[in-house]
């Protein structure tokens, strides 16, 4: 973790120095949840490189554009970096509608859809893990717009890079579906889903510890396959 005088200004209030305090007390533990990332996620990119072959010609044979989607998100401190995903919507689909994917979204392509219930196109941020701009479990890193949002104790999930998974992200694995009936899913989604998704993001700060982490993996597998 960085020193508490060199986080960035907006973070050095008194709601983020609370669980700054909560980390610090964990910082060997931040420091094997980084080795850990870094040797798992090495070895998940060996070993499912054939799976990668196979999902990238599913979608360059079901739609027109790139094999992977990367779009500007932000990690620890207010970093901004590039997520890597398997596109599932049709090209440039964040020109022609909001940042937040609905149930019955028209951009979503067939492959998408199918990558989407499984959770594959996911898959491609092994790269992120593996340069240390996100970890295997962690806040799910939102784009500029929303972070803009956030209000002076939001800000304390910045303290650790973005995460793959998360209790969270299990709880709010539907999201698309609250959004669904939205006429304005951005407004929808900051004023009402966000703000109740970092309440669980940030007691999971609280709770922090490596076993933690596991436990969350084992359940996101769950999840997926319920």
């Amino acid at each position: 973790m960085r020193a508490w005088e060199k986080l960035p200004p907006k973070m050095r209030n008194p709601e983020v120095r609370y669980y700054y305090d909560v980390l610090y007390k964990k910082r060997r533990q931040l420091r094997i949840k980084r080795i850990f990332d870094l040797c798992l996620s090495a070895a998940m990119i060996a070993g499912l490189l054939p799976v990668f072959l196979v999902i990238a010609v599913m979608i360059k044979r079901d739609s027109k554009g790139p094999v992977f989607y990367r779009q500007v998100r932000i990690t620890a401190y207010g970093r901004k970096f590039k997520i890597f995903k398997f596109r599932t919507m049709v090209d440039h689909a964040d020109r022609v509608g909001t940042q937040v994917t609905v149930q019955g979204d028209a951009r979503i392509t067939k492959v998408g859809n199918l990558l989407r219930k499984v959770r594959l196109d996911e898959l491609p941020q092994l790269f992120n893990v593996f340069l240390g701009d996100m970890t295997f479990v962690g806040t799910r890193p939102e784009v500029p717009k929303y972070v803009k949002c956030y209000d002076r104790k939001m800000l304390a999930t910045l303290l650790l890079p973005a995460g793959i998974t998360s209790r969270t992200s299990i709880e709010y694995k539907d999201e698309d579906r609250l959004l669904a009936d939205a006429e304005d899913a951005d407004k929808v989604y900051i004023e009402q889903v966000m703000p109740a998704k970092m309440e669980y993001n940030l007691k999971e700060l609280e709770k922090y510890s490596i076993f933690r982490d596991l436990a969350t993996m084992a359940l996101t597998v769950i999840a997926v396959l319920k």
